[in-house]
């Protein structure tokens, strides 16, 4: 963790969200460690998968085999059945493609024929 001593008025309304019960004394935390995560599924970070039925376990063990995912199943008939990260595994999150802004000088999108400053842009 790192501190640092706030010594004006004018650094003190700058880093307020950050005082410590009005001490002065800013600490903030290290958010990025340098290290990479594990994908899921691999050596290193196998799906933990909780079922409640050896049926159960044998039909989840399959998909995990199919896929060639790492994994570790707990067989707990008292608790509830979590297997989300097997459904993290089949529906993997799709990345967003940004849409590309229009230029200050380009043809508006609207079909006008005006370039986008003079007609959508004000």
């Amino acid at each position: 963790a790192y501190t640092r001593q706030i010594h004006s008025n004018r650094q003190r309304r700058r880093f307020a969200p950050f005082c410590l019960l009005g001490l002065g004394v800013i600490k903030m935390e290290k958010i990025f460690s340098g290290q990479k995560t594990a994908k899921l599924g691999t050596e290193k970070k196998p799906a933990v998968v909780n079922v409640q039925t050896e049926e159960r376990l044998k039909e989840v063990a399959l998909i995990f085999e199919e896929k060639g995912w790492k994994y570790t199943i707990g067989l707990e008939p008292d608790k509830p059945e979590d297997i989300t990260d097997l459904e993290i595994l089949l529906n993997p999150l799709k990345s967003k493609m940004a849409e590309k802004k229009v230029g200050r000088n380009e043809p508006c999108p609207c079909g006008s024929g005006n370039k986008y400053k003079k007609c959508c842009g004000k």
